[in-house]
């Protein structure tokens, strides 16, 4: 039935419909925008040209995208849509399932601390704790104007695969091992102080950007970024007590063994 002042069964107002949206431009016409200059168009067309198919160069793109912007803007998923002739919900869709990928501008360096099981048993929670209070922020949030020298984004990273170096933090993707407290906090004033302190293992310190600039695939000083020790001595102890003391693997049977039986269905 219709109640009166109402809708058929309910007793609430009439619903109001949204008010229309009318867009600037279509939404296929291709993006221009001055921040993807022509250097980065050139090095769009050099990473679609590394895959048989071009949609397999999205991760790469949205590298590049967050190398000039500094985070993944909504003209960084058009352009890349475009480059890919894709949809803006498929490019959506990948940068905003991988953490990697920022939604809200970064400052020079992201600062990861591990809050996994082992690293926050053994101090990582307490490091990133005194790290919030520190720079006053919270996950994801940035002090200072983001992208200045010195300004830093936090975030609490779910493991970063270095158990036997815990408790770890990352500064743009780079390791520093068997941090405490004191030595976190340290480590960040010399950031804010604009130096870069050496990493435990891996390349040089950077910037965010440059980093993800890499990680798209091009490489302004190849060598530079591949210096530095890769392994710890804690990472390969056990490799070097097996060559010392000749324990190997168990050979392979030439034959494998035969399954269990599986129980009767009933």
């Amino acid at each position: 039935m219709t109640l009166p002042e109402g809708t058929p069964e309910t007793n609430s107002p009439a619903p109001v419909t949204p008010e229309e949206v009318v867009w600037d431009r279509p939404a296929d016409q291709p993006i221009v925008s001055p921040t993807f200059d022509e250097v980065t168009r050139q090095r769009t067309k050099e990473i679609i040209s590394r895959y048989p198919q071009s949609r397999s160069a999205l991760l790469p793109l949205l590298h590049l995208v967050q190398s000039v912007e500094g985070f993944v803007s909504q003209d960084g998923i058009r352009y890349c849509a475009d480059a890919l002739e894709l949809s803006t919900a498929e490019v959506s869709a990948v940068a905003t399932f991988y953490t990697m990928y920022k939604r809200t501008p970064c400052g020079e360096h992201l600062v990861s601390v591990c809050t996994n099981t082992l690293c926050a048993a053994l101090g990582g929670d307490d490091i990133y704790q005194r790290l919030e209070a520190k720079l006053g922020i919270g996950h994801e949030e940035t002090a200072g104007e983001p992208g200045t020298t010195g300004s830093i984004t936090l975030e609490h990273a779910e493991c970063l695969a270095a158990c036997d170096l815990a408790p770890v933090l990352q500064v743009n993707y780079e390791y520093y091992d068997n941090q405490t407290v004191e030595s976190a906090e340290t480590l960040v004033e010399a950031l804010q102080r604009g130096e870069k302190p050496a990493p435990t293992r891996g390349a040089p310190l950077t910037d965010l950007r440059t980093v993800e600039l890499e990680l798209a695939g091009i490489f302004p000083d190849l060598e530079r970024s591949v210096e530095g020790p890769s392994t710890a001595p804690e990472t390969v102890r056990g490799a070097q007590l097996a060559a010392e003391r000749g324990w190997v693997a168990p050979p392979m049977p030439d034959t494998p063994p035969a399954m269990p039986a599986l129980p009767e269905k009933k």
